[in-house]
């Protein structure tokens, strides 16, 4: 049985969505995000040195959820499961990823813009979905229209989220977290700006 990303993330509402260019700066970011409220986050597979930050937050920040975004094929998803993270995230959802999810009980949000998408995984058994991107598939629109037909899926809307809607599309029914790139921004990364993340994400972890 494939355990539920959303009990995965202890609750979380906002999941920060990151880009890490360095190494170093895995631990300080994620430990920044945790200690201002938010438990989980997405690393995502965009530079090289994505697998190794995640290693690095997996090891020495435990008490951090950490999600693997971006991932594309069977091969990244291998290696995110081998890297220690906790659970993976897709943009979209091909067959031959589909193909390899279904040999894995990992916990997974596959990524959805359509009704056809989202029943293909709903009869996968996928109930917990990422919608992306969400802006442009329609929004908290999106999600309204989709309550009815598919009522027992949940998603983690992603895209064009920020803190102005962000609690309009919490407010749906069947929205258990969005994901959020606002709150860390690879060039506050670089610059190292944890107080000006850290006080993103204590605003982040009060929505919903």
């Amino acid at each position: 049985m494939r355990d539920l990303v959303s009990s995965i993330c202890k609750g979380a509402k906002v999941i920060p969505v990151v880009v890490i260019e360095n190494v170093e700066d895995a631990v300080p970011l994620a430990r920044c995000l945790v200690d201002n409220g938010l438990p989980a986050v997405e690393v995502t597979l965009r530079t090289p040195a994505a697998l190794d930050a995640i290693k690095a937050i997996v090891n020495e920040v435990k008490d951090c959820v950490v999600g693997v975004g971006s991932i594309l094929s069977e091969e990244q998803l291998k290696a995110s499961i081998d890297a220690g993270a906790h659970f993976g995230v897709s943009p979209g959802t091909s067959e031959t990823l589909l193909g390899a999810l279904k040999a894995t009980d990992w916990p997974f949000l596959p990524g959805s813009g359509t009704v056809s998408e989202m029943m293909t995984l709903r009869e996968a058994g996928f109930k917990e979905l990422k919608m992306f991107p969400a802006s442009i598939v329609g929004g908290v629109g999106m999600l309204k229209a989709v309550s009815g037909p598919v009522g027992d899926i949940s998603f983690c809307p992603t895209g064009g989220v920020k803190p102005e809607n962000a609690e309009e599309y919490l407010s749906q029914k069947n929205c258990f977290a969005v994901g959020g790139t606002w709150i860390a921004p690879l060039a506050d990364v670089n610059a190292k700006n944890w107080d000006v993340i850290a006080e993103r994400a204590k605003a982040a972890s009060k929505l919903g």
